[in-house]
């Protein structure tokens, strides 16, 4: 397997590439999860994996709550399926704790203030409430607990790990909170052994060919969970080795004939850029020989060329339309300029806006 093949096969595996998925969130259920650190970009990552899904069916699951968004995995936030955020949870809480557990320190937060926290919270949200931070900050405070700041984002943080609380329907422009028992009532639950594997099948399923340090970095679990995790569902897949780094797989089932100058706009935080650390390396190859001798802006997202890095975007709405400014490592050709257009296109359409580009 060559590197351009293992960029073919991830694009595929993630669904960048091939037939697009029916909906928003069997985006969410193939991913596992989503990394939804940048609201309004994250929502593109899922619907330019699906069919016809524009930012308006993105607000409309997010707010009624088909697709949840909540800290989990690495601290940061995730789109996730309520029938998988319990399961989710218990395999990747603990680590994140562990990973806060020095700021948990630094803010002078311990596991007795959190039960009075996270009780502070549901009370707050019951019944059916959908409050937003600044409201549930004033909860905190009138029962004498400090909460502003980073020590607000860490209170609210270990109630969504605790399974307290996750995200709420959105009121206007303001995301809110809601109980998580009230937005996920028939959330799947698994042991930690069932848990773990499940997590690692999703994971080299929907993002192979990729190692164990992609997945370890990726998961946040320790060295001993990923290799159980692996060994847990070794048989399920194959492997190859390449450059002395060992790739994991399930076996292709897409079209092999070789795609040429596709353009796909991809978030910064996408998974196609996220999922992988040790073997980041495929996705960059020849950007970091090209930026020696091209002065690019340090754009955040990503323009893709046939699944390699080529240059950089970054949106500004404007009335009645959206901006995109692009930059690039090398100049493109007719062929490939004539991709990029029909990327902003597809862009523009999920957006519901014309786009102008510079």
């Amino acid at each position: 397997m060559r590197s351009a093949e293992i960029v073919r096969h991830r694009m595929h595996s993630q669904h960048l590439w091939g037939h697009p998925l029916e909906s928003p969130e069997e985006v969410v259920r193939r991913l596992g999860a989503l990394q939804a650190q940048e609201y309004a970009y994250a929502k593109w990552s899922v619907a330019q994996r699906a069919a016809g899904v524009d930012e308006a069916a993105m607000d409309q699951a997010l707010a009624i709550g088909t697709i949840l968004r909540t800290h989990l995995l690495r601290p940061t936030w995730h789109f996730v399926l309520p029938e998988d955020i319990r399961w989710l949870l218990k395999v990747s809480a603990p680590r994140v704790n562990a990973l806060n557990a020095y700021y948990y320190r630094q803010h002078g937060l311990d596991d007795e203030l959190f039960a009075t926290s996270n009780a502070t919270l549901a009370n707050a949200l019951e019944p059916g409430g959908h409050l937003t931070r600044k409201e549930l900050a004033i909860a905190l405070g009138r029962a004498g607990i400090l909460a502003s700041g980073p020590r607000l984002g860490m209170i609210m943080m270990r109630a969504e790990l605790d399974a307290v609380i996750c995200s709420g329907a959105p009121r206007g422009k303001q995301q809110t909170y809601a109980l998580l028992d009230e937005r996920a009532p028939e959330a799947r639950t698994m042991d930690t052994d069932e848990a773990l594997a499940e997590l690692t099948r999703r994971y080299f399923t929907s993002r192979g060919p990729a190692t164990l340090k992609d997945y370890l970095r990726w998961s946040s679990l320790t060295a001993t969970e990923g290799k159980e995790g692996l060994y847990a569902i070794e048989s399920e897949l194959g492997r190859e080795v390449i450059d002395g780094r060992t790739f994991w797989f399930v076996t292709p089932s897409y079209n092999a004939k070789k795609l040429v100058n596709v353009v796909d706009l991809v978030q910064g935080y996408d998974e196609c850029i996220m999922s992988y650390s040790e073997s980041r390396d495929v996705l960059l190859a020849g950007a970091a020989k090209l930026a020696g001798t091209h002065k690019v802006q340090p754009f955040l997202h990503a323009i893709l060329l046939d699944g390699r890095l080529i240059g950089h975007w970054k949106r500004s709405l404007e009335r009645g339309s959206v901006a995109i400014e692009t930059s690039f490592y090398r100049p493109l050709d007719r062929a490939e300029m004539a991709a990029l257009d029909s990327a902003l296109e597809n862009y523009g359409r999920f957006v519901a806006r014309p786009v102008a580009r510079f």
